[in-house]
């Protein structure tokens, strides 16, 4: 008997663009990505599918896909998906199926899919109760940011996307931390240039890890931009998806910052520093499912990390911190801390909200 094997490398370019009014008859943006890249003689006749979360809010996953078969979409076509990361994952999704791939551009129109999801590759969808059970790697052909969609947000969506660049900072960049801190209040209170600036730095850094972190359709078991995010996924759920991602993740970032500190990896100072952060940026860092028992009486948040082992493939790899801007990773969790941590969170926000209580009365 014999065999063969090769290495085969795919090359592919990832381009995130952003811009302001993408949709105004001045704005040749979104024109010229889709004829740019049509291959010759098509170049002149580009065809577009666009999806909006209007039309699809309440649609089930294999719809996107259907309309594509419908609409005639073929491989040198696109299907452009406007909307926020459950839109892009579902379009996404069915555009990596329908004939095998068809391209797909995301037009991100919140704080998080443009920070963070949505400058992706992957698409995923839940099912059977977890979080992205259902999913494919697909790089999109183009992401383009428009700034101007973040205007008609609500308060909750636009803060939301903080947390990710939080957490991006504190693994990847210090001063991007840094600068956060200095910007907190203008954040705090949407302020239109360093919420650009923040997401502009933050899918950045999420590009330069999928571009250079050796992984990235996710083969090992490595997530280092999933830090805060096994216990986030798990809220999410114990939740019914009432928790935004991002509400979920600062309570996740919490969680693992307290417990980095707990077994001696982090200062206390710098714990300090990044729980102070998340407060200022409007997020709560206790919910009450973090409190909520199974049948045995155990938290059943902590039932997250076992699930994420298996998400993984079999090996637990958490990311934790050693100081702000560098991760690393531990492949066990010592549950008793992690308990620890969450009454520690419970009571930093009993005493935060009596404090606030008090200041207003």
């Amino acid at each position: 008997m014999s065999s063969l094997e090769r290495t085969i490398e795919v090359r592919w370019r990832h381009q995130v663009h952003f811009t302001q009014d993408v949709f105004a008859p001045g704005n040749t943006l979104l024109a010229d990505v889709l004829v740019n890249g049509r291959p010759a003689p098509f170049s002149s006749r580009a065809k577009a599918l666009v999806v909006v979360d209007e039309s699809l809010a309440q649609a089930l996953p294999g719809l996107a896909g259907r309309m594509v078969d419908r609409h005639h979409i073929d491989r040198h076509n696109y299907l452009i998906a406007v909307g926020g990361g459950a839109l892009l994952d579902m379009v996404g999704l069915a555009a990596s199926t329908a004939h095998r791939g068809v391209r797909h551009i995301r037009i991100p129109t919140t704080t998080l899919a443009q920070a963070d999801s949505g400058v992706g590759v992957k698409n995923g969808i839940n099912a059977f109760g977890k979080k992205n059970f259902i999913g494919a790697f697909a790089p999109p052909f183009a992401v383009i940011n428009d700034f101007k969609l973040l205007e008609t947000l609500s308060v909750r969506d636009k803060r939301a996307g903080y947390v990710e660049a939080v957490k991006v900072a504190c693994i990847r960049d210090a001063e991007f931390f840094h600068w956060i801190e200095r910007e907190a209040g203008e954040l705090a209170r949407f302020a239109a240039e360093p919420m650009q600036r923040l997401i502009f730095r933050s899918a950045e850094l999420h590009l330069n890890h999928i571009a250079t972190g050796g992984d990235p359709f996710e083969m090992g078991s490595a997530r280092p931009l999933d830090f805060g995010h096994w216990a986030a996924h798990k809220l999410e759920q114990l939740s019914e998806y009432r928790l935004r991602h991002g509400e979920a993740v600062a309570v996740g970032v919490a969680l693992d910052v307290i417990y980095a500190r707990e077994q001696g990896h982090l200062k206390a100072d710098q714990a300090e520093r990044i729980l102070v952060l998340l407060e200022r940026l409007g997020f709560d860092l206790f919910v009450n499912e973090l409190l909520h028992e199974d049948e045995h009486g155990q938290l059943r948040v902590v039932n997250g990390l076992e699930e994420f082992r298996e998400h993984l493939g079999g090996e637990l790899t958490i990311t934790l911190l050693r100081e702000i801007g560098r991760g690393f990773e531990v492949h066990e969790m010592a549950a008793p801390v992690v308990v620890q941590a969450i009454y520690e969170l419970q009571r930093r926000h009993a005493a935060r909200v009596g404090g606030l209580a008090r200041a207003t009365a």
